[in-house]
């Protein structure tokens, strides 16, 4: 069953509910555990590249919406540094978030690869 991050089956995920001012924004907040269904499918489709997104997915939503910003800003071209990028993925691993502390390290190996560390 899909559901809000909330917890709220999605299909009290109304039109007549949002009217009724009875949503809170963790209702419109995908699920992890939805996320995670996507990514199945997608590998049962063939489509690798897709699941892991959606797995690196689940794992941004245990993060605020100011940290995900922070996140998307260090991983700019020439916006941090080596060691910065390395702090940032420890910070990910740390907090239960391992597929998107190993895209942080693979990025910041291809950022040193091609000259764009600050």
């Amino acid at each position: 069953m899909s559901r809000a991050f909330s917890g709220k089956p999605a299909e009290d995920l109304t039109v007549e509910a949002l009217v009724r001012d009875e949503l809170t924004p963790d209702d419109v907040r995908i699920h992890p555990a939805t996320l995670e269904a996507q990514a199945a499918v997608a590998e049962l489709h063939g489509n690798p590249q897709l699941a892991a997104n959606f797995r690196r997915g689940a794992e941004l939503t245990r993060f605020s919406e100011t940290e995900i910003i922070a996140f998307y800003e260090a991983l700019r071209p020439r916006r941090s540094t080596m060691d910065e990028l390395m702090a940032l993925a420890d910070e990910l691993a740390a907090r239960d978030a391992p597929t998107c502390a190993a895209l942080v390290r693979e990025a910041a190996t291809a950022y040193a690869a091609r000259g764009l560390l600050r």
